[in-house]
């Protein structure tokens, strides 16, 4: 056998510069791939959530397109007649349409859409960003996020992009196809004879603080020509007002721009609101805040997203599927400002200290009952008493299940407060979306866990050191003290006119406030935090799930304390102003405004074809409980707080109020 030895051939110049333009190629298009590779699991992830979107309304569709006898006569098949809805039964008994009505929608349930945008949104003029059938969030993702973004210095609008609320009663009628909003009440009203001539949807941007809507759009006058317009066209019959979850904090805001002198205010007067307003009818109002925004904005969390993580762990972040979602979420939602409108307001008085909250007393262990069934909801026997833990409400944020239930006493906590922000997070070259946490480095993460333990004073100082561009903003617009002297100047400020318990309401003594809630549900209230392994453009805070109470009877599960409310706003929340702070001749209500609580026992639809159910007491669906659109026709028709029968009360909202020690 031979073998041959082959001399190496000389170097080619000329062939080394073509192999290293190949290899440069070769490498740009690699870097190209994983560029794609890298968005692919978020388009279609988009794509998949945009597939089932289609499924449903398509199913809507063959629904809608049944005769309109059908779906009931199949559900009076199972169910037995249906009764009467609340139009058609009060239309039999000869009511008809007195006082002009006006509804002011909440954060979320109002669409917006588009005037002006970048490149990316061609073809979207006049289209709906925001509510409809949100065909652009999964289609253009990642443009869907930038022209629903405010400014983050300023909160209004960014350069080149005009996104503006959708006018008319169709703006919060239905908030996607099939999803009613204010639809069922504006129905039930036209059995009594309302059109558009008498009612009237007060849109507005929810996106941007209460001042800013009269800033940039004018809504706050445009409010206020059209209750006046119509009075005036409607003889003189004062308005009846209609607001829905943040919908109640921006008119307590436009109640006092009212009256207050231009140019800050609308120059109306002290007397204008007792000339055009009957009544305030709220509904689910977060009057004191809703400790749910705490966890929005410290972590891009709630109940929901803490346990889909848990079913599905790393579903939503980086390291798995490279989606990022939750960082683009709170990158959006930071730059909303009304969100800010929504922290809890009245501090440790009103939520509670580290070992104490005035509705300690909830009984989480109750089932959600079926219609008919009569068993009360709220009843607390010796032995349920016996076996729940003290809930510790007042820690809005404990770092642990141990800190939440270790007493005071025992806390050893290193104050965050002024603690430097140091050494730089786990690489964030390869992040797409920068949020506040990048800048607080290890030292400034740890300080915050330090300290273990968060109260509604102290979660201030929290939002304050995480989220510093953010809370800048919230400072120019909202606050969330109780005042010592109304009288001071100070509190002519429009900072203040959302906050119940640092303004006062209008010289109207006619006039009438109703708070209107269900009751029945679990609402989230306080949370149990852990924190999070470093790694690339993590959040470094999450609601701990696996933290539960241990028994039936405990008000933890899933890392999150539970009261009594409506799965968003607490009762505490909705109901204490005008079961306590506003109810009779009060420094908050000087002129002595009649008050009631509407309370409505929350019951499930008794089966799938009763759709969300006609006597739901959940934040939403309450809309279209019988109960409730029977109230709010009633007075309409002309009807008082007294003609309803005074307050109607299921919970502990008195005893819960009586505990809160404030000044009146």
């Amino acid at each position: 056998m031979s073998y041959i030895r082959r001399r190496k051939a000389p170097a080619n110049p000329v062939r080394n510069e073509e192999e290293k333009e190949k290899e440069k190629k070769v490498k740009a298009r690699s870097i190209k791939g994983e560029k794609i590779r890298k968005w692919s699991c978020m388009d279609g992830c988009c794509w998949f959530i945009g597939m089932i979107c289609s499924i449903w309304w398509f199913l809507l569709f063959l629904y809608n397109a049944m005769p309109a006898s059908f779906p009931q006569y199949v559900t009076e098949a199972i169910t037995g007649p249906l009764p009467d809805p609340p139009g058609v039964k009060l239309s039999k008994e000869g009511l008809t349409a007195e006082h002009p009505v006006v509804f002011v929608p909440g954060i979320v349930t109002g669409g917006l859409e588009l005037w002006e945008g970048r490149q990316c949104a061609d073809g979207l003029f006049r289209k709906r960003l925001w509510g409809g059938t949100f065909g652009e969030l999964y289609k253009r993702p990642l443009c869907w996020v930038e022209h629903m973004s405010l400014d983050n210095e300023t909160g209004l609008d960014r350069p080149g992009i005009r996104v503006r609320p959708v006018s008319g009663l169709v703006a919060a009628d239905y908030f996607a196809p099939g999803y009613f909003v204010w639809a069922v009440l504006i129905a039930n009203l036209a059995r009594i004879g309302y059109e558009e001539k008498n009612m009237y949807m007060a849109a507005y941007d929810w996106r941007i603080s209460f001042q800013n809507t009269e800033v940039r759009d004018r809504s706050l006058s445009r409010i206020k020509s059209n209750i006046e317009l119509m009075v005036a066209t409607n003889g003189g019959k004062k308005v009846v007002v209609i607001p829905h979850s943040m919908g109640v904090l921006y008119f307590l805001h436009f109640m006092k721009w009212v009256e207050a002198p231009a140019p800050m205010g609308g120059g109306g007067g002290s007397d204008w609101c007792a000339k055009h307003i009957k009544a305030v009818m709220n509904i689910w109002g977060p009057f004191l805040g809703v400790p749910k925004s705490v966890a929005g904005l410290f972590s891009i969390e709630a109940r929901d997203i803490a346990v889909a993580r848990t079913f599905a762990p790393g579903f939503l972040e980086k390291d798995v599927f490279g989606l990022q979602t939750l960082q683009h979420l709170m990158r959006m939602t930071r730059t909303w400002d009304s969100t800010m409108s929504m922290i809890p307001k009245g501090g440790d008085t009103i939520w509670g200290s580290l070992d104490w909250s005035p509705d300690v007393s909830y009984n989480c262990s109750v089932k959600k009952r079926k219609n008919n069934d009569t068993h009360n909801a709220f009843q607390n026997d010796k032995e349920s008493l016996g076996l729940m833990k003290n809930n510790s409400y007042g820690r809005l944020i404990s770092f642990g299940k141990d800190i939440a239930e270790l007493h005071s006493s025992k806390l050893e906590r290193l104050d965050f407060r002024g603690a430097l922000k140091g050494r730089n997070l786990a690489n964030t070259s390869n992040c797409d979306v920068w949020t506040e946490y990048h800048d607080m480095g290890v030292e400034g993460i740890k300080a915050v866990t330090d300290y273990k333990a968060y109260t509604a004073d102290s979660v201030l100082d929290l939002l304050h050191f995480v989220a510093p561009k953010m809370m800048k903003r919230g400072d120019a617009h909202f606050s969330y003290g109780i005042a010592d002297d109304l009288d001071d100047e100070k509190y002519k400020h429009y900072k203040y006119w959302s906050n119940p318990l640092e303004t006062t309401l209008p010289n109207a003594p006619d006039m009438e406030i109703y708070s209107m809630y269900g009751v029945g549900i679990p609402t989230e209230r306080a949370y149990v935090y852990k924190l999070t392994p470093q790694s690339e453009c993590y959040i470094p805070f999450q609601i701990d799930t696996s933290a539960n109470g241990g028994n039936e009877y405990s008000c933890l599960r899933d890392g999150v304390y539970s009261s009594d409310g409506d799965e968003t706003v607490p009762v505490l929340s909705a109901g204490f102003m005008c079961a306590k702070g506003w109810r009779g001749r009060t420094r908050f209500n000087p002129s002595g405004i009649r008050t009631f609580i509407r309370e409505y026992d929350h019951a499930p639809p008794a089966n799938l074809l009763e759709g969300r159910g006609t006597q739901s007491g959940a934040h939403v669906d309450i809309l279209g409980n019988f109960a409730l659109l029977e109230d709010i026709i009633r007075v309409a028709a002309g009807a008082s707080g007294e003609d309803l029968g005074g307050d109607r009360v299921h919970s502990e909202i008195f005893k819960w109020s009586e505990k809160i020690i404030l000044d009146l």
